[in-house]
């Protein structure tokens, strides 16, 4: 496979992006935490791609960005009162949720009960899950590799193993985020990134 550099600011980055997408292959594109690696979450082809890519175990579920809360009806069965307050103070940004998943989703995307959501705060990744709707996306690295910060790193590590890549520059984060598991009465932290689990715990019981 002959892997496209383009960047992020072209005109036709996005239209392109969108089309690879809708083909089943597998796009590149920068965000506010990390480059992510992402297809549609819909299409098992795709979501095997994205294992094959990475060297990634099939036991890993793969995350989903959207571009709006609204985007989270085709995803979960339900979200708390307590899920929504957490996304009204950090989406878009750096807060991963995990919620009740449908049972109309592949079991590629994720074999659990939850699924993890997140909603980007990058311009590119916003643009981008505008145009196709929710991806499922994960790190832009080979699996227990270093997570690249530029397009260059992104090359080095997965050219050859995916279909575009979006140069959107260095970025600036370069931390994974903060995961919280929304299925409970309680939340509980799965990850701690940008977002202290001190706050968290005070979003969620509205103090």
């Amino acid at each position: 496979m002959n892997t496209q550099l383009l960047s992020a600011d072209h005109p036709n980055a996005i239209p392109l992006a969108a089309e690879v997408v809708r083909a089943g292959g597998l796009v590149v594109f920068p965000t506010d935490t990390l480059y992510g690696v992402g297809c549609d979450p819909c299409q098992p082809a795709a979501l095997q791609k994205i294992y094959a890519a990475k060297g990634r175990s099939a036991a890993k579920a793969i995350p989903v960005l959207i571009s709006s809360p609204d985007q989270l009806e085709s995803l979960v069965t339900v979200v708390s009162s307590q899920a929504r307050r957490l996304m009204e103070s950090w989406w878009p940004g750096a807060l991963t949720l995990v919620l009740p998943k449908k049972d109309t989703l592949p079991l590629e995307l994720t074999p659990y009960p939850g699924l993890a959501v997140r909603m980007p705060d990058h311009p590119v990744a916003l643009a981008l899950l505008t145009q196709t709707g929710p991806l499922a996306v994960t790190s832009a690295n080979l699996s227990d590799h270093e997570n690249p910060r530029d397009a260059q790193g992104v090359m080095a590590q997965l050219n050859g193993t995916v279909n575009l890549v979006l140069d959107g520059g260095t970025l600036r984060g370069g931390q994974a985020s903060t995961i919280i598991d929304c299925t409970g009465s309680q939340p509980k932290l799965l990850r701690e990134g940008p977002i202290a689990f001190k706050a968290i715990l005070e979003r969620w019981s509205n103090l």
